[in-house]
């Protein structure tokens, strides 16, 4: 078997020994005499499984007691209606707009009530991340939304926004346990696991108990209401079994390496190599401005469309696969997370420097 080097953005590189634990317990968990994907969610076995989970979790971003952490379905994309039905009690709230993703939750919650968009980068196609010290934050607002690492961009918020005591609300998909995040900070934060934590399919919500109530909007579906799942230990329905498995191992895998500290000097590492190639570099160039760059997501382009598509090609003959860029930016983007080992990073760097010494003469 040969494992190739996956830059995907998700769904993404998973860490090799999680992988290993999961096939060897893909016919029989424990003592079960059952896989995971075939145990009732209401047994003992899957229920030990979700508690260790939210456990982990809860070490390793310190997560206080006051805070919900669910585990649900739907992915990133259900919580841009989620979150406003839910919390969009005035029918107003204020988005923070610095890539697609954010963007894109913005037009949703625009289904619920108005949407003040309180900052932008869309003028420079979302490479940089916009002054936040001093918005105009209008009373009425129910919270402030922003998506801390946009994915598709290469970009990271990394001094949040003075919401003026208003509710920060973050999705934090593509950055999920690859820093330390101070959750008191926030109302709520969510992500999807595909990027960083697990395998497509589950959405990970943390949410303080002051913002989980009765008095959602009044059209909100049973399934869409944070009460219904905080109140049910997110065992309402079935959920995502194997998913959360999956997610329990990593949590286990990082905490083993020495938790989100250790994670975050390594991620520092790996995206070093590659910034610092990016910018000695007579082809290739990043597409943010240095002091909004990504540790996880590094979109980079050589200025030619036909050069991306060759390197493109090349780099996945090469092994060093999904590195194509999303089509709104263009060339390249090597997604770096947490389980992408460093040796995967210098085979890139050192397949960049002979495809550029190919190149430029």
């Amino acid at each position: 078997m040969s494992r190739v080097y996956n830059f995907s953005a998700g769904p993404a590189v998973l860490p090799d020994e999680v992988l290993r634990t999961a096939q060897s317990e893909l016919l029989e968990y424990g003592n079960s005499g059952m896989s995971v994907m075939e145990m009732s969610h209401r047994s003992k076995d899957f229920e030990d499984i979700l508690d260790e989970a939210e456990k982990n979790l809860r070490t390793l971003m310190n997560i206080p007691d006051n805070y919900k952490v669910l585990f649900l379905q739907g992915g990133g994309f259900t919580q841009f209606a989620m979150i406003p039905m839910n919390l969009m009690i005035n029918r107003s709230a204020g988005y923070i707009v610095t890539g697609q993703w954010s963007k894109k939750a913005a037009g949703e919650a625009k289904i619920f009530g108005t949407v003040h968009e309180l900052a932008s980068s869309a003028d420079k196609n979302f490479s940089y991340i916009p002054e936040l010290g001093d918005l105009n934050i209008p009373e009425d607002l129910d919270y402030v939304y922003i998506c801390q690492n946009e994915t598709v961009h290469g970009t990271t918020i990394k001094t949040l926004p003075n919401t003026k005591g208003k509710t920060l609300v973050s999705d934090i998909s593509s950055m999920f346990l690859s820093e330390p995040l101070d959750v008191t900070k926030y109302g709520l934060l969510f992500g999807g696991v595909q990027k960083n934590v697990g395998p497509a399919g589950v959405v990970i919500v943390i949410v303080r108990e002051d913002l989980i109530r009765d008095d959602v909007l009044p059209f909100t579906p049973t399934m869409m209401k944070y009460k219904t799942h905080a109140d049910n230990k997110s065992l309402f329905n079935t959920p995502p079994c194997y998913g959360i498995y999956i997610c329990g191992l990593v949590f286990k895998w990082l905490l083993k390496l020495g938790g989100v500290n250790a994670i975050h000097k390594i991620n520092q590492a790996k995206a070093k190599l590659l910034y610092d190639y990016l910018d000695s570099s007579k082809l290739f160039h990043g597409t943010v401005e240095k002091k909004d760059r990504s540790l996880m997501n590094v979109p980079f382009v050589t200025g030619s469309r036909e050069l991306d598509a060759e390197f493109v090609n090349a780099a996945t003959q090469a092994g060093l696969k999904n590195i194509k860029g999303h089509r709104s930016v263009g060339g390249m983007r090597a997604s770096l997370y947490n389980a992408m080992p460093v040796e995967g990073v210098a085979k890139l760097v050192d397949f960049m420097a002979e495809f550029e010494k190919a190149h430029i003469s």
